[in-house]
């Protein structure tokens, strides 16, 4: 079977980023749209035998693939932040300050 092992890379280093980062909206839709976008800035890493399968996953330990796949998902995660394909979630005055020292002014 074809298999790209770039997906469960980028999905894996996602869940990772998400983690760091709770700004980020979790739908299933922007981890999608996320990982479409990381994944159209990566080469992908198709497989079909398990010789194949562990080739390419040593070649994945290199620190610079590390720091091609985060840019990218980093970069996915800015473009879908900025562009939701959701409506953004309404910020309330009470959410967006945080209470005054003093009680009520």
């Amino acid at each position: 079977m074809l298999h790209n092992l770039m997906e469960g890379v980028v999905e894996n280093f996602l869940d990772e980023l998400l983690a760091q980062h709770p700004e980020v909206c979790r739908c299933d839709q922007c981890r999608m749209d996320i990982m479409a976008a990381a994944l159209n800035r990566l080469p992908p890493r198709y497989v079909v035998t398990n010789k194949g399968e562990v080739y390419s996953k040593i070649n994945m330990l290199l620190s610079q693939f590390h720091v091609d796949v985060i840019g990218a998902i980093a970069h996915g995660m800015m473009l879908v932040a900025k562009n939701p394909r959701h409506e953004k979630p309404e910020v309330t005055l009470d959410a967006a300050e945080p209470p005054r020292a003093g009680g009520d002014v």
